[in-house]
């Protein structure tokens, strides 16, 4: 029977104990976590500045919205630890963070499903848009992509945390539900089943929905006779495409590597992939294929110039 003790605090030993490899994941960490920041932040203000109201930014607003939540609740932190060299982590700040990270990457996978619907419904049934995608529709779906998160969430912090750990170190750099899952003093296969068995099935469904609507889109794209139509619609949608098989691949890498035996830290690599490059491209992907947005970024660049030049004289 494996020693249990009462845990109070975890070690996150991150991506490299060597103090010049910290120093390096110092100053990467806080260059994309500041590209996030930034990106998401002002594709959140150009869109309710410029008063873009159709159902394409409004759900693109509450995936800047998710991307912004999982990438603090783990990065800052994160970037801290590697400049002081603090592993340190307090039970129910690793509860905590595990809670919310998972809270908004189930959220982010629900409202980019809800994204391709929205493609879908915009290509192949362009005069049943308006129509189709009523803001009735598009609120009752966003809240359904929240609601959907914080179940998930919550039933893997309660699953995960009633189990005992037979350890506290936790070879991430932040609390990762398969690195929990490998401390926990039960069998890990057990374990995984019972506490990953929902997630898949959601993951699952929401790839499925998100491949039968671009199976769909494509035929349509593909019967189109303008060139210019279906160079416009493969440019708006492959993006979105490579964001999810990015986010959703790395994702299974992540849970299902650390318990192959593997000597290099490929689950760590894989975390970092579907943790941050996804919330860092998605300003730039949707920013810079959309005409709208590149207009209401120039509009707002411009009106700052006026500002400070009528300040100047």
């Amino acid at each position: 029977m494996p020693n249990r003790t009462i845990i109070i605090e975890f070690l996150l030993m991150g991506l490299s104990e060597k103090w010049e490899f910290q120093i390096f994941h110092f100053v990467v960490f806080l260059i994309m976590y500041l590209a996030i920041l930034i990106g998401n932040l002002l594709l959140i203000i150009v869109v309710k500045v410029n008063h873009l109201q159709t159902p394409m930014y409004f759900f693109l607003v509450n995936l800047a919205i998710v991307d912004l939540g999982s990438t603090t609740v783990t990065i800052p932190r994160s970037i801290a630890s590697a400049l002081m060299n603090a592993r340190k982590i307090s039970y129910s700040e690793c509860v905590a963070q595990m809670f919310f990270f998972l809270f908004f990457m189930s959220s982010d996978i629900f409202i980019l499903t809800a994204m391709a619907y929205d493609r879908f419904v915009a290509i192949c049934h362009p005069l049943h848009y308006m129509s189709m995608m009523k803001w009735r529709s598009c609120f009752q779906m966003a809240g359904v992509a929240w609601m959907l998160g914080f179940l998930n969430a919550s039933m893997h912090a309660g699953t995960l945390f009633s189990l005992p750990f037979c350890s506290t170190v936790i070879h991430q750099f932040f609390c990762e539900i398969p690195h929990l899952m490998k401390i926990s003093c039960f069998d890990p296969k057990f374990t995984e089943i019972s506490v990953l068995l929902f997630s898949a099935l959601i993951g699952v469904v929401c790839f499925m929905l998100i491949i039968m609507s671009y199976v769909k889109i494509l035929k349509t794209v593909l019967s189109m006779p303008s060139v210019t139509s279906r160079q416009k619609a493969f440019s708006t949608c492959i993006p979105h495409l490579l964001v999810v098989c990015l986010l959703l691949g790395t994702g299974i890498f992540s849970y299902f590597i650390p318990n192959s035996g593997s000597s290099y830290n490929w689950d760590e690599v894989f975390a970092v992939i579907y943790s941050v490059i996804p919330p860092m491209m998605n300003p730039v992907i949707y920013s810079m294929r959309n005409k709208d947005i590149k207009a209401a970024l120039w509009k707002l660049f411009n009106q700052k110039i006026a500002n400070q030049n009528r300040k100047f004289y």
